[in-house]
């Protein structure tokens, strides 16, 4: 089962050095691209097999360590290169290849004709191996590689086009906001090798299962984890960097910003589900960061008008959903929406990556209208896809956000669940007004300049499948009215239970007759559907966009939080770093003690250069002095 499958993170590695090193020997779009795109198929076809293999065995046999070599061994510390194979990392690796490979495969049109090319699809093979290390690893140290590796690579791919200097700040925005959740990651490591000694993350677990429930270490150390998970899957505080980073290729937005990196931070929670099952605290702090950053996210994409800022506040706001989900112990039906996601987003990113292909660079969704006819297939995949994370049946977001609905409605109660319920709303709101400004109503666009048309079928044919996955995806998640399997739950059962066993006396979940549970669909289902409606009345037609007002104002400015942050912590340490740190301490203090001391050395050397007369009388003058005063200083010891 597992002989081959050092090759899932190899291979993609491999495609980084070729690309890097002889990416501008081989000259040529079509083999950068599809080598790339086949290096990254070949482990999706592995870890497909790999999970048949596991369905082939006992559920409580599905956890295979597999050790490749010893990574690190300093004194105490030993760290193995191994992995973790289950049915969650299987499960994420078959995310990572799948969806990686179809938007590798559309980046080989979207990318035609770029200067970096061949670049361009080396960091993309990097991100994928980072990314394959972080969900396979069986050591935090390993997870932390990935975990800074994928950091690496948003970084090159958001400032990809160098040359314009908003890439750049923006991919030092991400850059810098990730290190300080990364700080917190690492502090947690810290602490747990100090305590437990050892990184391994099996053995961590195996350690603590004996803990009492609200530990203080363990809550120290869950904090620190989430704090890392806020950072890389862009919650409060932490967002602001998501937003800027649509400055990158659009592929790029779909691949890190939308189905992969930022879902590390709810991969790793679930994955370390029994240290936030024994810390209660620190789940209700993920609910609570969750829910805030769901409405907060959700409510900002209400009066955004770039088409891809919406879309990265919406992933925002949905990944804020997948922490409400871990905050109610509801880790299946987390990694459930975290799937979902990576299908219905990665269209909705690559659909807006082709409206922007087919517009000439445009992504003000003010400037166009009516390209429903122009590009049938952007427009039909694009609907499907808004249908999807709208909460739609049968499309896939449905059955993910509704268990969300449900579990909120069963752990906490009615008034959080009309807040959650309100998001999803306001979800699908936002949504449909993209829809209808870009695709309805008449042209705002000048005809004479923009002629709107269709992308090439290496761009359409990866949104058709994406489209399909968004139709079918729910499928494997089945609401338990209609009593049929639901094939994620038992698939992740033998990963959970330990979890699933303590959360439930915990916060055990109120069970509901069969009315209870179809009314929470429909209400779920009405409340989407008339959002969407209305959004579509209200602004197909739309042609006049005045400056916004009020609140309105507040939400086209984001609630102020970039300038807030600007205020508070920017502008301040650029305060202290300039005229304390460089103007005194570096300037006067450091470089006075380092310029002092070569003063004074230079100033020494001119007075004893005098006594090198040159004179061989003086010489010995000096040498009769110095066996004197050795003479003196040995009769008086």
């Amino acid at each position: 089962m597992t002989n081959y499958f050092f090759l899932v993170t190899l291979l993609p590695l491999l495609g980084f050095f070729i690309n890097l090193f002889f990416g501008k020997k081989i000259n040529s779009e079509k083999v950068s691209g599809w080598l790339s795109s086949i290096l990254v198929f070949i482990p999706f076809l592995i870890t497909a097999y790999t999970l048949f293999d596991l369905l082939s065995i006992e559920p409580e046999s599905r956890r295979i360590l597999v050790n490749y070599f010893s990574w690190i061994v300093a004194g105490n510390l030993s760290v193995d290169y191994s992995f973790m194979i289950d049915p969650l990392s299987i499960a994420m690796v078959l995310v990572v290849t799948g969806v990686g490979f179809i938007i590798h495969v559309y980046s080989i049109g979207y990318m035609h004709g770029d200067n970096g090319y061949a670049r361009y699809f080396a960091y993309l093979n990097l991100f994928i191996f980072a990314m394959l290390n972080l969900v396979l690893a069986d050591n935090f140290l390993l997870v932390f590689l990935g975990w800074e590796g994928v950091g690496l690579c948003s970084y090159l791919l958001i400032g990809f086009w160098y040359e314009k200097k908003f890439t750049g700040d923006a991919a030092k925005k991400a850059f810098v906001v990730n290190r300080i959740g990364d700080f917190g990651f690492m502090i947690a490591m810290f602490i747990i090798f100090a305590h437990f000694g050892t990184l391994q993350i099996s053995g961590f677990l195996e350690q603590i299962s004996g803990f009492s429930v609200g530990d203080s270490l363990l809550v120290t150390i869950s904090l620190l984890f989430f704090l890392g998970a806020t950072g890389k899957s862009a919650q409060i505080p932490l967002f602001v960097w998501l937003p800027d980073a649509m400055a990158g290729p659009t592929p790029v937005s779909a691949l890190i910003h939308a189905a992969t990196m930022v879902t590390a931070g709810v991969y790793f929670v679930a994955r370390c589900s029994l240290l936030y099952a024994l810390s209660p605290i620190s789940t209700n702090v993920i609910l609570v960061v969750g829910i805030l950053t769901a409405v907060l996210a959700a409510t900002i994409a209400l009066k955004q008008n770039d088409i891809k800022k919406i879309l990265a506040y919406s992933t925002i706001s949905q990944l804020g959903f997948m922490f409400i989900a871990l905050g109610t112990f509801s880790y299946t039906v987390a990694i459930f929406h975290l799937i979902t996601h990576a299908f219905f987003k990665g269209l909705l990113f690559l659909g807006s990556g082709s409206v922007i292909h087919g517009m000439h660079e445009e992504q003000d969704i003010r400037k166009m209208g009516g390209l429903k006819n122009k590009m049938k297939i952007t427009f039909v995949t694009f609907f499907i896809g808004s249908l999807a994370i709208s909460g739609i049946p049968p499309f896939a977001g449905f059955f993910s956000k509704d268990e969300i609905l449900f579990k909120v409605f069963a752990h906490i109660g009615i008034p959080i669940y009309a807040i959650v319920l309100l998001t999803a709303a306001i979800t699908a709101f936002y949504m449909f007004r993209l829809v209808a400004l870009t695709f309805y109503g008449k042209p705002r666009y000048d005809t004479s300049k923009v002629t709107p048309h269709e992308s090439p079928k290496v761009m359409t044919i990866p949104l058709i499948i994406l489209a399909i996955l968004s139709t079918i995806g729910g499928f494997i998640g089945m609401p338990h009215i209609l009593h049929l399997p639901h094939l994620l739950e038992s698939w992740f059962e033998p990963v959970f239970i330990d979890a699933k066993t303590i959360a439930a006396t915990l916060s055990p979940e109120t069970l509901y007759s069969m009315p209870v549970d179809l009314l929470i669909i429909i209400i779920s289902i009405c409340v989407a559907a008339a959002s969407i409606l209305i959004a579509l009345k209200v602004f197909t037609a739309k042609e006049a966009f005045p400056p916004a007002k009020g609140f309105g104002k507040v939400l086209t400015n984001k609630y102020y939080v970039d300038e807030i942050y600007d205020t508070t912590v920017v502008e301040p340490i650029k305060n202290v770093s300039d005229k304390f740190l460089w103007n005194i301490f570096d300037n006067k203090i450091i470089d006075g003690l380092v310029n002092g001391v070569a003063n004074y050395v230079s100033r020494l050397s001119v007075d004893w250069r005098k006594m090198q007369t040159g004179v061989i009388q003086d010489y010995a003058t000096f040498t009769i002095i110095g066996i004197v005063a050795i003479l003196i200083y040995l009769l008086l010891l």
